[in-house]
């Protein structure tokens, strides 16, 4: 999507560095407390070292937000379900009744007169009218010419049986399903509260309909069954329960709950300097604060977002200029900015958000500095790591009012965390620092617990909090590295590591088909890693470097003679220039590899620059000898760069000649193995291949004793065994056991 050029120019635009670094400010100043929280923050049972405190203007002093939040519970749930009495439903349920008694009435006188017969004793419904009325349905064998009469009869008593129901107020709903013992009936504009069972509930009001229905038709039990289905369906309740009227009693009972327990006025003592802080005292102090921070006159809130502006920028100021002056790697790149970031700004929220927990128990352990502290350094290094759990802990601090335990236990135990990381072996190191996070939290649980005269109780319910942050930070920690391994295409240490297994395909392919190489590569690790600790380089990163080197050469092992297993060399046959092709070559194929299979770019970087653009000088010579100094180009003898930039690549080009050299001496002693190397590495500095590279004289002496150290050992004499002339000369000899 974006060109190179583009991508590396975002990459160290500074006005996107500004950027990133603005706007990390301003989340965290909107993430902070209002009002006078920046003062200090102040615990139960701590000493008050600061001057009296006055306060400037008259508060209330608010209730504890725990004792609020239950009185508000308590007076909702005093509060009677609200029911609506309906007087209107009595007369609507009987003129319904009334109209459908006059239809069903009308229907039959129709049905009678279409299928009258004079001489007919019995009249028989027709399917209409049989259909119509359950009642008319039961009774059909019964009914005699003088049906209609016996019907008013009925239907008119059921009216006289509703009347009666409707005498009583009766529920919508049963007794069981109304939590409370009373409710409150609301009648027009009055309000009464009476117990539930004052009044019928539905299934009470059905059985009511039922004995009466009993006491005038109980005679027949099939009428009596009839009229009850008949009239069932015409019994509705006229208190009805209102969830609106209920829900806004609620809120008028919690309303009335007040939210202070008494006022200070103005120019009164909150707290005297050397007094301990009670409860009562520390009520005060809160209360006063969202006092102080609700002020909206003069402006004085815009000049304390100002001031948090500045806390944070300060906070972050020292360790910008850290990075400036000691990381220009990181200073340079705006994704590793980015990174560090997205890392303060994950602990803010969190601590933003424990902040808000209203409980009493102290979740504020909770907030996982030790993630940031492990992240720092297993992404950068050690001292990123500590100075980024300094100003971590800090804003976190400030987020807490300025929690200065909570500050100091937190650097303390993400120092802890960020050195068992600093020389990580592998990913599940990363679980071992469970045990230094906990002693870390401990000390400092335990220090102030006495300090403040803590409880038991409370020293264990801290240390209970305290392991659950370090169980879930290295959890987190592993989860996230590969979060911006992925995202940010970042090479960690970890990665490294991985990298040097030699199962992984490239190493293997390496020793199987290339071995005099794969030998080559590793003893030149061995020796890149001992020089980088000398130098304060990457150890890791430098061996690694050089184990995937020449992996160009797999592609034509023959062409190189230190994979030659017999004594005909291809190059013997091959015109100088060609040669010198397919020696170069092997630059162009490794890095085609190592894209293919994914290898970090740190690591892609040293294929190319491990001979920078240095001219092979064997077949340079052997051109100039056949065809003439002025006919040959010596470019196309020389390697296409770039060259070393870093003290890693610079100690690969190094190594990698010097091993080259002395394991094609005849008789290497220690006289020549250190000539070899001096020459070597002047050879190479004064060629200007080290440049680019921030080597320095100081580093190079560093850089030769070790190697000629390393060589020496690799390539000192031994004692011949017993007949060896013979053994080496004679194939048919056997060796003795």
């Amino acid at each position: 999507m974006f060109s190179e050029n583009t991508k590396n120019k975002i990459k160290s635009d500074p006005k996107i560095k500004f950027l990133i670094v603005f706007i990390t400010v301003v989340l965290i100043v909107l993430m902070f407390p209002r009002g006078e929280s920046l003062e200090s923050e102040v615990t139960v049972g701590s000493i008050w070292t600061q001057d009296d405190l006055i306060a400037s203007m008259p508060f209330e002093i608010l209730k504890d937000p725990e004792t609020y939040k239950r009185e508000l519970i308590q007076a909702a749930q005093k509060v009677p379900p609200v029911f609506v009495y309906d007087k209107n439903i009595e007369k609507k349920i009987i003129d319904s009744l009334k109209s459908y008694n006059k239809f069903l009435i009308k229907t039959i006188d129709e049905d009678l007169s279409a299928n009258s017969d004079a001489g007919a004793s019995k009249t028989i419904l027709s399917k209409p009218s049989y259909d119509k009325f359950k009642l008319i349905r039961k009774y059909e064998n019964v009914l005699s010419i003088n049906f209609n009469k016996s019907l008013n009869g009925i239907l008119n008593g059921s009216v006289k049986v509703i009347a009666k129901i409707y005498k009583h107020k009766f529920l919508d709903r049963n007794y069981a399903d109304i939590k409370k013992d009373s409710i409150a009936v609301r009648e027009g504009k009055f309000e009464k509260v009476v117990p539930k069972t004052s009044f019928y509930d539905f299934e009470s009001a059905k059985k009511l309909l039922r004995t009466e229905i009993d006491k005038r038709f109980g005679k027949d039990k099939e009428l009596a069954d009839a009229v009850y289905d008949y009239l069932n369906h015409f019994l509705s309740p006229n208190l009805i329960y209102s969830e609106s009227l209920t829900e806004k009693a609620k809120k008028i009972a919690q309303d009335k709950v007040s939210r202070n327990i008494g006022i200070v006025e103005e120019n009164e003592r909150i707290v005297a300097k050397h007094d301990r802080i009670t409860p009562e005292i520390k009520l005060k102090i809160d209360s006063y604060r969202i006092a102080k921070g609700e002020e909206k006159d003069s402006g004085l809130v815009y000049f304390q977002a100002l001031g948090k502006f500045l806390h944070v920028l300060i906070i972050f100021g020292l360790f910008s200029i850290y990075i400036y002056l000691f990381r220009k790697k990181i200073f340079h790149d705006n994704s590793k900015i980015l990174i560090i970031s997205i890392i303060l700004l994950f602990i803010s929220f969190l601590t933003y958000l424990i902040y808000q927990m209203n409980v009493k128990a102290p979740v504020e352990l909770l907030v996982l500095i030790p993630v940031a502290s492990m992240l720092l350094t297993i992404i950068f290094d050690s001292r990123v790591g500590f100075y980024g759990t300094v100003v971590a802990a800090f804003v976190a601090g400030g987020l807490r009012g300025n929690d200065y335990v909570f500050t100091l236990m937190n650097i303390f135990a993400g120092g802890l965390s960020a050195y068992t990381v600093r020389d990580i072996k592998n990913r599940s190191q990363i679980f071992r620092s469970f045990l230094y996070i906990l002693v870390g939290y401990l000390v400092g649980i335990i220090a102030f617990g006495l300090e403040r005269f803590a409880s038991a109780e409370q020293i264990l319910i801290q240390s209970g909090f305290a392991a659950s942050n370090a169980l879930m930070s290295p959890a987190l920690t592993y989860g996230l590295i590969i979060f911006f391994e992925r995202i940010f295409k970042i090479t960690t240490e970890i990665t490294l590591l991985e990298l040097t297994d030699f199962n992984s395909p490239l190493l293997r392919e390496l020793a199987k088909s290339t071995p005099g190489t794969f030998t080559h590569s590793m003893t030149i690790g061995n020796m890149v890693e001992a020089a980088a600790e000398e130098i304060g380089a990457n150890p890791i990163l430098a061996r690694v470097g050089a184990y995937y080197h020449d992996i160009g050469k797999t592609l034509n092992p023959e062409a190189f003679i230190e994979n030659q297993t017999h004594n005909e060399n291809i190059h013997d046959k091959l015109d100088p220039r060609e040669s010198a092709r397919i020696i170069i070559d092997h630059v162009r194929n490794g890095i085609k590899l190592a894209e293919e299979h994914r290898l970090p770019k740190e690591i892609i970087d040293f294929i190319p620059m491990h001979h920078g653009t240095m001219v092979v000088t064997y077949f340079y010579e052997k051109a100039k000898q056949l065809y003439g100094e002025d006919k040959v180009d010596i470019n196309n003898f020389r390697y296409p760069g770039p060259k070393p930039n870093s003290k890693e690549t610079a100690l690969l080009m190094l190594a990698d000649a010097c091993e080259s050299a002395v394991r094609s001496m005849d008789e290497a002693d220690e006289e020549k193995i250190e000539n070899m190397v001096t020459n070597l590495i002047k050879s190479r500095v004064n060629d200007g291949q080290l440049d680019d590279s921030p080597i320095t004289i100081s580093d190079i002496s560093k850089i030769k004793e070790t190697f000629i150290k390393i060589l020496i050992s690799q390539h000192h004499k031994r004692i011949r065994y017993p007949k060896q002339d013979e053994m080496e000369n004679d194939n048919n000899n056997e060796s003795e056991t």
